[in-house]
């Protein structure tokens, strides 16, 4: 028998400010499956993790985790099986890289707080997976924006979640940092991890993605394999683009270039 979704939403329905944000939007990822969710800026992308994580106030539709309802679990129950990295966060100042990660360890520990020697071992474990060792006792306010990144990173690993939501986790890093964060979700995911991963980047949610859901207005556009939602015609439709869609000769991955030069003219031919 198969077993059921890690996390999954169901026509899922929020408004925000008066204004529809996610309209019947449905979305499911199971233990080692690592699921993208792409599309325009302001699609919904970043409030459909929100609601995933039980943060926004639904109009209608379901979120579950494990097959319970996200909403009656407790707060420190839910911590201990998912875990949620916000886009642009800063992290708390006044903090080493560290104790940063560590907080990462509170839904485990007893009600005292007092890490073990096995929580340490976490922690650096996690540490060394981001290669952020060496901000261990930095404080986290001096570490550049994708320094303070990849800590955050590192935190969400030593929480050990069974769910892992991650919105735009590459936004602030160099190319490098930006391979070796999708290196991470690939390991997380063989460890049985079920992944949803809001990306910008196309060609990289490609890469790392077994599936993909396409936002779009608020809605989903498409839904399915990379092959199949990265088409020329839905990209166009969503993004207002036109775009040429191709497989990388070195490694079979999926590449895309735009069509349209800087000053608009459009590269098709006629």
């Amino acid at each position: 028998m198969t077993a059921g979704p890690a996390i999954a939403g169901a026509r899922l329905v929020c408004r925000l400010g008066g204004r529809s944000v996610l309209d019947d939007v449905s979305i499911a990822a199971r233990a080692g499956e690592c699921v993208g969710v792409v599309g325009p800026n302001g699609a919904g992308k970043s409030t459909l993790l929100r609601a995933l994580a039980g943060l926004v106030r639904l109009e209608a539709g379901s979120v579950t985790v494990a097959g319970v309802d996200v909403h009656a679990r407790a707060r420190s129950d839910l911590a201990r099986r998912l875990a949620y990295l916000p886009q642009a966060a800063s992290g708390p100042l006044g903090f080493t890289g560290a104790e940063t990660v560590g907080m990462g360890r509170y839904p485990h520990l007893p009600r005292l707080r007092v890490e073990r020697a096995a929580d340490r071992r976490i922690i650096a474990d996690a540490m060394a997976m981001t290669e952020t060792a060496a901000f261990a006792d930095r404080p986290i306010g001096t570490l550049s924006g994708g320094e303070r990144q990849r800590v955050l990173i590192a935190r969400a690993i030593a929480q050990q979640p069974r769910v892992l939501l991650l919105d735009e986790p590459t936004a602030s890093l160099d190319l490098e940092h930006q391979m070796a964060v999708l290196e991470i979700v690939a390991r997380l995911a063989r460890a049985g991890v079920a992944t949803v991963v809001a990306l910008h980047d196309l060609a990289l949610a490609s890469r790392c993605c077994q599936r993909l859901v396409l936002l779009s207005g608020g809605t989903v556009a498409a839904a399915g394999a990379p092959d199949a939602v990265l088409t020329p015609e839905a990209i166009e439709a969503a993004f207002g683009v036109p775009v040429q869609v191709y497989r990388e000769p070195a490694y079979g991955h999926l590449g895309l270039t735009v069509l349209t030069s800087v000053d608009g003219e459009s590269f098709r031919s006629s």
